[in-house]
């Protein structure tokens, strides 16, 4: 009986990592639906943070993120299904080997924010941000960043400020339902 409970472990065991290892991402982080794909492990994130829907990094094939095995497409999958701690250890290799990728920067930084580090998550932005500017993309993940801190008026400024960008955007409209059901909610409480 033991020696079966192993085998079928192992099977599982061994199904979960194959599912893992051919597991694609469209380059971005974004599905085919438009929902955020590395955010699809948590229903309330996958309506909120978006990682960027412009190529933040150089379009010639055969360069950094092509590679499904490289430590950024890694990073991807591991922050798909919610395995956070390895998705910083693979977006740090990233940013270490190419450090001016800014879309493992905001890998990185994604990764930061649900570990709760968020004085490395706001290194990571900033470096983002060097290397492209406050894209609607980095101040959308910086504005939710800040909501999970519980900084609703820093969320709020940062989530206007991508709004004023691409007023259109639906993950910046996400957040900021988001984020008007949070303060609704804290009102409620006092």
């Amino acid at each position: 009986m033991p020696r079966t409970l192993v085998i079928a472990a192992l099977g599982l065991w061994l199904a979960g990592c194959n599912a893992l290892t051919t597991t694609q991402s469209d380059g971005l982080g974004l599905k085919s639906d438009g929902s955020d794909a590395f955010a699809s492990a948590s229903p309330d994130i996958a309506k909120a943070e978006a990682l960027p829907t412009g190529d933040t990094t150089t379009t010639e094939p055969g360069l950094f993120g092509g590679n499904p095995g490289d430590d950024l497409n890694q990073g991807k999958k591991y922050f798909r299904v919610g395995n956070y701690g390895m998705a910083e250890r693979y977006f740090r290799r990233a940013v270490e080997l190419h450090p001016r990728d800014a879309e493992s920067w905001i890998g990185l930084a994604a990764a930061y924010d649900r570990l709760r580090r968020f004085d490395l998550a706001d290194r990571a932005y900033s470096e983002a941000i060097r290397l492209v500017g406050p894209t609607v993309e980095i101040l959308n993940n910086q504005g939710y960043s800040y909501m999970l801190r519980g900084d609703l008026k820093r969320a709020r400024q940062t989530l206007l400020m991508a709004q004023r960008k691409d007023p259109a955007n639906r993950f910046v409209q996400n957040n900021l339902q988001l984020l008007a059901a949070s303060a609704g909610e804290a009102k409620a409480v006092e």
